[in-house]
């Protein structure tokens, strides 16, 4: 626990009921959704306006206090889990302010605590379009988003948050404002800053705000559902629909497992008997949406699918996407604990992964549902277990560690979207280089001379 002195001087900066004390309080920011030991932080704090930032920043690292800087909590890795019973979590959630929403340069300008989805119905009720969707969306926010490189269900089309990262404002250890960026395209202001605070979580600066590219929205969609009777056959109809130049909206997979788990969650009609389905939207304009979707009906048909099932309207379009939203809480609701991890390979090895899968749960007498991103081989492999079973859970961790390498053995990469943070650093270096670790950490020092901002994560400095 920091010291009375140093809470006072805090209390002054923010306001004496946006510092947290009491240890219920700080329980609640102890853990996030990663399946890892919480940390009780020493103290929480929450902002409220953005100029508190860097006098509060500055006063933490001023008397070596690690600080761990945090939004919902939503983080997949553990990077919102404090580094010490010292630390200090800066909450960022009353930072929520959209605060332009340029229809002529198309562009937004927000604040880090804004959530995901109220930002992308602000944009829309604007006719436009922000495209990313991470799966937590509805309580996600933009600075934790920027901190991970978040993707989503579109994210085979339109990409990453970083690719709509126009500029930042972030501030250092020193806390001095740092702006990077501009909405102008074609801006060059020497080392590219801004993309490297993009996915550092929390480990270089605090983001205070954010300049966001918009894009117009597609004037058409259609969304349809196909049926395979074999994982293999569902994979050579992912590569064949893009084979044939035919870019999806969403691309999604689900195996025979979490079908079931969905359906008995739902019970919106799934085929319990199918070893796996995909779900596909393309979008675009009309013409191309009606070409495009005459394409993938033929690739999948030849690819053997059992039945394609099309959207005829806007309802049965959200009943095909019902399945998708929901496989998380479907699953989540099975045990007491889903350990939701992001393996991601390449498209063509996704027969081998879900094989590989099945082999590794009956090895360790574990339960895995899969379902993912399948256009860009992005896996979410689920293990429902119980962590306070100790045998149990230690048989998840090893059926983890078999997961993990056979995806880099498969050419894949440890996280499509989930990050690295505390989860994931022991397979780093197995998937890049001693060197490549020594690199980051000498430039994470030039970043954090004093090793306190998020200091445990990604690599240890």
């Amino acid at each position: 626990m920091p010291s009375l002195s140093f809470v006072r001087e805090i209390e002054k900066i923010v306001g004496r009921e946006n510092v947290l004390t009491g240890e219920a309080d700080r329980q609640n920011y102890a853990y996030d959704a990663a399946v890892l030991p919480p940390v009780v932080p020493g103290l929480v704090v929450r902002p409220t306006h953005r100029d508190q930032l860097g006098p509060l920043i500055q006063k933490c690292y001023e008397e070596g206090i690690p600080i761990t800087i945090r939004g919902s909590g939503t983080n997949l890795s553990g990077g919102t889990i404090p580094d010490s019973t010292d630390a200090v979590v800066i909450l960022t959630n009353s930072l929520d302010r959209i605060l332009e929403i340029n229809e002529e340069e198309m562009y937004a300008v927000v604040e880090p605590g804004v959530v995901t989805a109220d930002f992308a119905a602000a944009v829309a009720a604007r006719g436009l379009f922000y495209p990313p969707d991470p799966g937590s969306m509805s309580v996600s926010t933009m600075g934790g988003n920027i901190a991970e490189n978040s993707g989503g269900l579109r994210g085979l089309k339109y990409g990453t948050t970083k690719k709509y990262v126009m500029g930042l404002e972030v501030y250092s250890e020193t806390g001095d404002c740092v702006p990077t960026g501009h909405f102008v395209t074609g801006c060059q202001l020497g080392y590219n800053v801004n993309d490297l605070l993009i996915a550092s979580e929390g480990t270089l600066a605090l983001t205070s705000r954010a300049m966001l590219k918009l894009v117009a929205p597609p004037k058409a969609s259609k969304a349809m559902m196909a049926i395979f009777s074999e994982v293999p056959r569902a994979s050579q109809a992912v590569a064949g629909i893009i084979a044939a130049h035919v870019v999806p909206c969403t691309l999604e997979f689900m195996d025979h497992a979490t079908i079931n788990y969905v359906e008995d969650y739902v019970n919106i009609g799934l085929p319990r008997d199918a070893a796996a389905i995909l779900l596909i939207e393309v979008d675009g304009h009309p013409a191309q949406v009606a070409d495009e979707a005459v394409i993938v009906e033929k690739v999948l048909k030849e690819t053997g699918a059992l039945e394609v099932v099309v959207a005829k309207d806007a309802q049965e379009k959200n009943k095909i996407w019902e399945a998708r939203r929901v496989a998380i809480p479907a699953l989540a609701r099975c045990r007491p604990t889903l350990m939701l991890e992001d393996a991601t390979v390449p498209r063509s090895q996704i027969p081998a992964m879900i094989k590989a899968l099945d082999e590794i749960a009956a090895r360790h007498h574990v339960t895995i549902g899969t379902f993912g991103h399948a256009g860009d081989g992005n896996l979410h492999p689920s293990i429902l277990c119980d962590r306070r079973d100790k045998e149990e859970f230690g048989r998840v961790e090893r059926a983890v560690n078999d997961l993990f390498n056979t995806a880099l053995e498969l050419g894949g990469t440890l996280s499509g979207e989930h990050g690295i943070g505390l989860s994931k650093k022991k397979w780093l270096e197995q998937e890049t280089s001693k060197g490549t670790l020594q690199f980051m950490r000498r430039m994470r020092t030039a970043f954090d001379p004093k090793k306190l901002l998020n200091a445990s994560k990604i690599v240890s400095i």
